[in-house]
């Protein structure tokens, strides 16, 4: 298939229209403006709807709707843009919801910068809102990972009847990749997603909760609400043999990097660099962030392996925290940080890592 160069966030948005989404409800802000630019052009063409509502919250809202009557929707916003969202996508989650949200996320806390940061992973893998509910985060390293994770997104969010969210940055936004893009779903099997939503959907069935893809404030039996949280947390649990992960020159590693999104991609850089200086480096890289692979730690040579170098956009470090619990103690874990808008160099991590291995 022909490879076409396009921006992060616009092939993010493309890759979604070619998933089969017919309606993006969003805001402006900065770095993932293009999304919303891009589908408000691209979506009529397909018959689709693009709505730019009045505020975040009003956004997530419209999604939440046009989900629950079977459409594939979509919504996108950075780091305080998801936090007003919040709320929303709790919802969607209790109504079992099937819809995608992406994070290109900046820096923070607050308004922060604009520039690209990792700052954002405890919300989006343990409280993307309340009342404790999970849900997929997938985290591209490369636009074209990026394309791929949009329609694995589509997929399973509407296999589980549950919000997944694409946890990008900044730099997967706004940097441009040759990718091969999906082909295109017809409208033939558009229709044939939503038709098959149909003993659930908004569609005119009597209100009962067997039928039930909305919610009722206060009207949930505290046995129903417990037995609807055990349901969720079975479907969680299974979702743990679907992780992904990138493992990368481990077999004879004495030192093992780990990182995700953008920093991951910077981090087997450094790797290549340290091997050619003769220093026996690897690499693992979630793809995943939840459910988390903390299988592939499992892999590592702890015999061998003098310490894991945790790489993460972001201070104090987040991500570290499920390294920790992956590792178990079992070699040091030390860290190689930046954040509030600050890209992580290739050349830190080795600087880093050399460090570790002459003391």
């Amino acid at each position: 298939m022909a490879r076409v160069f396009m921006k992060g966030t616009e092939a993010v948005a493309e890759a979604a229209v070619r998933a089969g989404c017919r309606f993006f409800a969003g805001y402006p802000i900065t770095p993932q403006n293009e999304v919303p630019e891009y589908l408000s052009r691209r979506l009529p063409e397909v018959g689709g709807v693009f709505i730019q509502g009045e505020s975040e919250v009003a956004s997530v809202n419209m999604v939440y709707g046009a989900a629950a009557a079977g459409c594939r929707s979509m919504t996108s916003s950075s780091s305080p843009g998801i936090s007003l969202k919040s709320e929303g996508i709790s919802y969607c989650a209790a109504a079992r919801i099937p819809m995608v949200y992406a994070n290109f996320a900046r820096g923070g806390p607050g308004v922060g910068s604009i520039q690209p940061a990792q700052q954002d992973y405890l919300q989006a893998t343990k409280a993307s809102g309340n009342g404790g509910f999970r849900m997929p985060v997938l985290a591209p390293a490369t636009v074209q990972e990026a394309v791929d994770l949009t329609v694995r997104a589509f997929d399973w969010a509407d296999r589980d009847r549950t919000p997944v969210l694409i946890l990008a940055d900044g730099v997967i936004g706004t940097m441009m990749e040759p990718v091969v893009l999906p082909e295109m779903k017809s409208e033939e099997e558009v229709a044939a997603i939503k038709e098959s939503k149909r003993s659930w959907a908004c569609v005119g069935h009597k209100l009962d909760y067997a039928h039930r893809s909305w919610i009722e404030p206060g009207q949930w039996s505290t046995a129903r609400m417990q037995k609807c949280n055990e349901d969720a947390a079975a479907m969680y649990k299974a979702w743990e043999k679907e992780a992904m992960v990138e493992e990368y020159r481990l077999e004879d590693a004495e030192i093992v990097l780990t990182a995700y999104g953008i920093s991951g991609r910077i981090a087997k850089s450094a790797v290549n660099l340290l091997r050619a200086e003769g220093i026996r480096a690897g690499l693992i890289r979630p793809i995943t962030v939840f459910p988390f692979p903390a299988v592939a730690y499992d892999h590592i040579d702890y015999g061998r392996v003098k310490a894991v170098l945790d790489v993460e956009m972001s201070i104090p470090a987040l991500f570290v925290e499920d390294v920790r619990t992956a590792v178990r103690e079992r070699c040091p874990i030390e860290t190689c940080l930046c954040s509030g808008g600050n890209i992580m160099s290739r050349e830190a991590v080795v600087a880093a890592a050399k460090k570790i291995m002459e003391g």
